[in-house]
């Protein structure tokens, strides 16, 4: 049997092609949401996400509507963002749905998160239809675009919706083909309970809470509810569905998406894509499809006061919750003291956890120089796992080095296919062929070192194109490269904070930059401090900063010069014993100047 009065889609899409617009029609047209409540970005609940423009979290919302064939219908809509950094949570809503709208710029055309999105949702079968947006724009490619998407996913002209989510073009034939074209769940409601986790959150009163589509069976208050990832059991106190707020319900059956309360202080014994089942009647297998995702970028993040230790790693705990992404370990640094050393999908990604916890908890972070996770092969054989310089072993013990490489596609316009090859070459990009999306537009497949493109590859991209190519990755393997540990010293002593993985074809120019970059930004002391840049025990660059001088022959008025040698000999002393004992104070900026260093 199914749910014919249910339908559970998402809407998928690259960056900026409009998907959150579209969602905001789609509740203004149902009047989910009150004219007088109605604004811009309205499943945007984040204020990072409406400064941006961007959607950095998934937002699940239930909506009613009235159908011209006189039935009432359910749609369960999820909102999904476009960055590739968050890749993970579009995944998980995609687990959640039958059917997904693929959303297209006219005047952009498909792009590499387009592709991209559009692959996870094939693999995950559900139900495409095709639209085309903003085809109102003077710009619009409305017929080179159609074929696009012909190509892409080999779908019939017809079958293309056009457009326009802001003046409400469209919107009706897209409602049609929700409920015409999008399966309707199972009903599942008399099997034993299984129910997909795939977001979740913290309210003070309630604990954490899981966002749920329920797959089989039935829960409602009263009943125990089990985890798969732990043996933590918890009774449902509450059930409901999400319209704009949270709505009580007296239950959730097979085909619903909604949340469960069950008083569960515990914000790790919630895992987004564990399956949750409920006694008595308890499931013996979980779904499907649950996997641990990879940070691919490593970063130290310690609080300004050492004092708010605590408040950090509270607050990290409830960041996970809701982003499962994000792993963290506490480690320790000899500049900077105790602090977690975290993974993130990227840097868009570590940027938005690092607003995050400033904005909405209130601590005040030092991030230290973000880094790829390497592969160690040392000469005992003996394969270990490296994501700061701090855990590299020494280089006698040290047989081989593999750096991730990164499966890239490059969507352009052909005219800049040229300076792109010229840029992923600087990169040590390795060419692996072009595919012609039109004559115009190409797809450019190169592979590409993860520590490569981690920190401007993007924007340079962006640059040498005029803004017009569109970029996406995925893990390929790990290869082996000339990979050195690059140490920064001052006043003799390692910075460990400081300290960076690069190729050995780039270290010099590396430590040259740094050097003279650290010179610029550390503040000057009552002695010359040096700043060198060193591979193992060979100094490879040095700058100093220059002591600030005293005049301590300004009381001397004439007299013999012997007592003005007297007392600049003096001087000279007392600096050497404070270089000695002498502590450095080491700037935020400095801590970020091989961010700034272009190569």
């Amino acid at each position: 049997m199914i749910r014919d009065e249910i339908r559970n889609f998402c809407i998928i899409a690259h960056i900026d092609h409009g998907k959150s617009t579209l969602a905001d029609r789609l509740l203004e047209d149902t009047k989910t949401v009150a004219k007088k409540d109605m604004q811009d970005q309205v499943l945007d609940s984040m204020d990072l996400e409406r400064e941006r423009g961007i959607t950095i979290k998934s937002h699940p919302i239930q909506i009613h509507y009235q159908h011209n064939d006189g039935k009432s219908y359910i749609l369960n809509l999820i909102d999904t963002p476009g960055h590739v950094d968050f890749s993970y949570e579009v995944s998980r809503s995609l687990a959640a749905c039958e059917g997904a709208l693929l959303l297209v710029d006219a005047a952009q055309g498909v792009e590499a998160q387009t592709v991209s999105n559009t692959y996870l949702a094939i693999e995950s079968n559900l139900s495409i239809v095709p639209i085309i947006n903003k085809v109102d724009l003077p710009s619009a490619q409305t017929q080179e675009v159609t074929q696009q998407l012909i190509e892409l996913i080999g779908c019939d002209e017809n079958d293309i919706i056009l457009a326009s989510a802001k003046d409400g073009i469209g919107i009706q034939d897209i409602f049609d083909a929700i409920i015409n074209r999008i399966p309707a769940p199972q009903q599942n409601s008399n099997i034993p309970t299984r129910a997909l986790i795939f977001d979740s959150t913290y309210n003070n009163y309630c604990g954490a809470i899981p966002y749920v589509r329920v797959v089989d069976g039935v829960l409602k208050p009263g009943l125990t509810a089990r985890f798969f990832g732990h043996s933590h059991e918890y009774e449902i106190t509450e059930v409901g569905h999400f319209v704009i707020k949270m709505i009580k319900a007296k239950e959730l059956r097979a085909g619903d998406v909604g949340y469960v309360i069950a008083n569960i202080r515990d914000v790790t014994h919630i895992l987004p894509g564990d399956t949750l089942t409920a006694k008595p009647n308890q499931a013996v297998e979980p779904l499907p499809g649950f996997k641990h995702i990879k940070p691919m970028v490593f970063s130290g993040l310690y609080p300004s006061d050492s004092d708010d230790y605590n408040q950090l790693r509270k607050a990290l705990d409830k960041l996970k919750l809701n982003d499962a992404s994000l792993i963290y370990d506490p480690e320790t640094s000899e500049a900077l003291g105790f602090g977690f050393r975290c993974g993130f999908l990227g840097l868009l990604h570590m940027e938005i956890i690092q607003e995050r916890l400033e904005r909405e908890f209130k601590v005040n972070l030092v991030t230290t120089t973000p880094n790829a996770r390497y592969l160690v092969v040392q000469k005992n054989g003996q394969e270990v796992e490296v994501d700061t310089p701090a855990k590299m072993p020494p280089s006698s013990d040290i047989q081989d080095i593999k750096e991730p490489y990164m499966a890239s596609e490059i969507i352009t316009p052909v005219e800049y296919i040229g300076k792109i090859m010229k840029l992923c070459q600087s990169k040590r990009g390795i060419y692996k062929n072009t595919d012609y999306i039109t004559k115009d537009k190409a797809q450019l497949h190169y592979d590409l070192p993860l520590s490569e493109i981690i920190f401007d590859f993007y924007d340079k991209l962006k640059s040498a194109t005029r803004g017009y190519a569109s970029f996406d990755y995925t893990l390929a393997d790990y290869r082996q490269g000339d990979l050195k540990k690059l140490d920064i010293l001052l006043n003799g002593e390692p910075v460990d904070a400081l300290s960076i993985i690069t190729h050995a074809s780039d270290a010099y120019d590396r430590g040259v930059a740094l050097c003279s970059k650290l010179k610029e930004l550390i503040p000057r002391q009552l002695f010359d401090v040096p700043i060198q840049a060193s591979l193992g025990t060979k100094v490879i660059a040095r700058s100093t900063v220059k002591a600030l001088k005293k005049n301590v022959t300004a009381k001397c008025y004439g007299g013999d010069i012997t007592r003005k040698r007297k007392l600049w000999e003096k001087q000279k002393q007392g600096k050497k014993r404070m270089k000695l004992i002498g502590k450095i104070e080491i700037p935020q900026e400095a801590l970020l100047a091989v961010l700034q260093i272009d190569k």
